[in-house]
């Protein structure tokens, strides 16, 4: 392990997940027994552009000054891996948009079933999915609701809180209108109102309790150690006498606010590097927004291993798909939708998609950064000369290999 000198650094001196992980993930482990996802993460997180991953050597065409830049770990869970993600995901969505108001909606499970989830997350997460998208396009489909016909929108998993703790909730985007079952008409929505939002709760709960006791019957779920089958009965009675939380939103100001707030969250993981705020004494600080006081922000500070705890519980069953599209925004029908709903609503074919940006543009368009130009004589443009190895794993892949500054 590196030295406390090396780790106690001072507040706002730039930690992040991956300083935690190097200087505690070790004894973490030592204590506690981690799936091979779980230490997949923490590896990745760790090696995530360093010399392990390898990378290319780039040249100033101008001054000749060299330095190395090292391949990100590209794993999803990982706090330094996701802003180009971001933007490439934000840049395709934004292609897609309909001159509509969009409605934003947020389905969340009681935190009862935190437990259960624990040990059941892909059959927890996937009944969340299947009964947010059945209870909406239900309410679509209904004319007493205003609308009639086939509804379309996309849905993304979050499990988290502001404090890193279990909260299951989706948060679907939906256009505010339809198509006709026979696609020959666009059903607008109203102004500033989707759906009834308590027939919309309830019917959501009993879409899941049902899928969670089929799920129970046919034995697929995992009890916990400590959950009996009469303890997994009162559970369904008190969540049928929970009221269930679905939170509508006012629609956006215009379709683009839609997504630009969205992808705030899309490739979000449980916390990002900038809210820890310190890193010393096995002590995490890292701040929160707390929606109970006015959404302030404020710190909280925990130990090393239960910052660590607290992150993992948010890494999703592998090859997990946590963005999901339905209705006339389903993959395979997408293309071919969207352009009967424009059609219908008057506005005229998008040209041709443009080709991928690379990261050194994207960078340019979002923050104004070339992140080509020479750091030293700041007029040259770096250059890719020879590529750097990955570097072979000896000993405890845990450890720096050299301090961070104090």
């Amino acid at each position: 392990m590196s030295s406390p000198s090396a780790i106690d650094r001072a507040e706002g001196s730039g930690h992040d997940v991956a300083d935690i992980f190097r200087c505690s993930a070790d004894s973490y482990c030592r204590e506690n027994k981690l799936p091979l996802s779980h230490l997949k993460v923490i590896q990745d997180v760790i090696s995530c552009r360093t010399a392990r991953l390898g990378g290319h050597m780039h040249r100033c065409s101008s001054c000749g000054h060299e330095h190395p830049v090292y391949n990100p770990c590209g794993n999803r869970h990982c706090p330094g891996c996701q802003s180009l993600a971001k933007a490439r995901w934000l840049a395709k969505r934004k292609s897609e948009l309909l001159p509509v108001k969009y409605f934003h909606m947020v389905f969340t499970l009681p935190h009862l079933l935190n437990p259960l989830t624990r040990y059941n997350k892909r059959i927890i997460y996937d009944l969340l999915f299947k009964a947010t998208s059945e209870t909406i396009l239900e309410f679509g489909s209904d004319p007493k609701h205003g609308l009639g016909g086939k509804v379309g929108f996309m849905s993304t998993l979050h499990t988290w809180d502001q404090k890193l703790l279990e909260h299951t909730h989706l948060h679907c985007i939906i256009p505010g209108g339809a198509l006709s079952r026979d696609e020959s008409r666009w059903i607008s929505s109203r102004d500033n109102f989707l759906f009834p939002v308590k027939a919309l709760s309830r019917a959501f709960r009993g879409r899941f309790i049902g899928g969670l006791k089929e799920a129970f019957t046919l034995e697929k779920l995992n009890l916990p150690w400590f959950m009996t089958v009469s303890d997994f009965h009162s559970l369904t009675a008190k969540l049928w006498k929970t009221e269930w939380v679905v939170y509508s939103k006012r629609p956006f100001a215009g379709p683009g606010k839609a997504f630009d707030y969205l992808a705030r969250y899309v490739h979000r993981v449980g916390i990002s590097n900038e809210r820890i705020r310190s890193f010393k004494n096995g002590q995490v600080t890292f701040s929160w927004r707390d929606r109970s006081d006015g959404n302030r922000e404020k710190t909280l500070t925990v130990p090393a291993h239960e910052f660590i705890r607290r992150f993992m519980l948010h890494v999703l069953p592998a090859q997990y798909m946590r963005i999901r599209y339905y209705g006339f925004l389903f993959n395979r029908g997408r293309k071919q939708n969207l352009a009967t709903c424009r059609r219908l609503l008057g506005v005229e074919p998008t040209a041709v998609e443009p080709e991928p940006e690379t990261a050194r543009e994207l960078m340019l368009r979002l923050a104004g950064i070339d992140i080509c130009l020479c750091p030293e004589c700041k007029s040259g443009t770096m250059e890719r000369t020879r590529l750097i190895h990955r570097e072979m794993f000896t000993g405890s892949w845990f450890k720096r290999k050299e301090p961070p500054d104090t």
